[in-house]
C-alpha cells in the first residue's frame, strides 16, 4: 500500500534573493583607453567589443556599468580593479550601486 505524503507551503513563504550591485567604473582624466579595456577584459570578462563600447560610456557620461553582481562578487571586482590600477599607476576607481 503507497504512502501518500501531502506537503503543504504558506502563501507567505516566498525564496529571497540576494541583493544586486551595479558596479560602474568612472572616468578620469589619467587613466588610458587601453588600460580600461584590459580591465573591462579580464576583471569583468568582456569580449574586445564590449568592453570598447563601455570604455566610450566612461568616457562619455564619466562611468559606465560594467555588470550587476551580488555584493561580495561586486566588491571583490572593486577590488580588483583597485589593485591592478594602483600597480600600474592609474586612478581609476570602480563603484557600485543597489540595482
Amino acid at each position: 500500500m503507497a504512502t501518500h505524503i501531502h506537503v503543504t507551503i504558506d502563501e507567505e513563504t516566498q525564496l529571497i534573493y540576494p541583493k544586486k550591485y551595479k558596479v560602474f567604473l568612472l572616468n578620469d582624466d589619467y587613466t588610458s583607453m587601453d588600460f580600461v579595456i584590459d580591465i573591462l577584459m579580464n576583471i569583468f570578462h568582456k569580449s574586445y567589443e564590449q568592453a570598447q563600447d563601455i570604455m566610450l560610456e566612461v568616457h562619455k557620461n564619466n562611468q559606465g556599468l560594467c555588470g550587476v553582481y551580488t555584493c561580495e562578487i561586486a566588491e571583490t571586482k572593486i577590488a580588483q580593479v583597485r589593485r591592478k590600477a594602483k600597480d600600474n599607476g592609474f586612478p581609476l576607481k570602480a563603484t557600485m550601486e543597489e540595482e
